[in-house]
């Protein structure tokens, strides 16, 4: 197991957001969450990444335990995750190579191995060739393929993809999807939280539903 949430409650200024949700993942699993737009699905992978603390509960990633995490601690959880963000958060003023290069000389890796890392990232997701681009000159799709980059660049345990197809057209979207299959077929367990049905219909994998502040094991069939 990787991740578990028990009985995890939480609210933003009163308002209840998750209500006692329950839920497991297994190291190297595929799992999709689904929900609608503003149902919570942005909650669950903050407190994913500990950026939210339950109001009451656990959360488990790996061997950090959201009860006795200290602040400290924090940057050593998410060097253990790949965090897909919807808007990017990519460096503009930066080269796709700088951009990655930026992540690993955060965790102070060798220049020859930052080198390595930032080749093999963006081959894996067909990008070698741009890495001296700016973030601007690509594309939507490409621009997320670099955000899946950066994310597997430090070899996590866990890539989290928060609606990693929202803005992308339908084909692009496939393309995106079976990156994150190839990546999860190479032994790294991926969470994607969308409100995509097709996606999930046409790359089906066990599939969790957040409604009314509850989550839900459902069944989509395949397409």
């Amino acid at each position: 197991m990787i991740l578990s949430f028990e009985k995890v409650y939480f609210d933003y200024a009163g308002h209840s957001v998750l209500n006692g949700i329950n839920f497991v993942m297994e190291s190297g699993e595929l799992l999709y969450m689904i929900g609608a737009s503003g149902s919570g699905k942005t909650t669950v992978l903050k407190l994913i990444y500990m950026d939210l603390i339950p109001k009451s509960g656990i959360v488990a990633v790996g061997e950090f335990n959201s009860q006795f995490m200290k602040e400290k601690y924090v940057p050593m959880l998410r060097r253990k995750l790949g965090i897909i963000f919807q808007d990017f958060r990519l460096l503009n003023d930066r080269t796709i190579e700088e951009n990655l290069s930026f992540v690993l000389h955060s965790v102070t890796s060798p220049k020859k191995e930052i080198k390595r890392k930032i080749f093999n990232a963006l081959s894996l997701v067909g990008l070698s060739h741009r890495r001296n681009s700016y973030p601007h000159q690509l594309s939507g799709g490409e621009q997320q393929r670099v955000v899946i980059a950066r994310a597997i660049i430090n070899d996590p345990i866990l890539i989290l993809a928060d609606e990693p197809t929202g803005n992308l057209d339908p084909d692009t979207s496939s393309q995106i999807v079976d990156i994150l299959k190839d990546i999860n077929a190479r032994g790294t367990a991926v969470l994607i939280a969308t409100h995509n049905y097709e996606i999930v219909k046409k790359n089906p994998a066990r599939t969790l539903k957040l409604q009314d502040e509850k989550l839900y094991m459902v069944n989509i069939i395949s397409s």
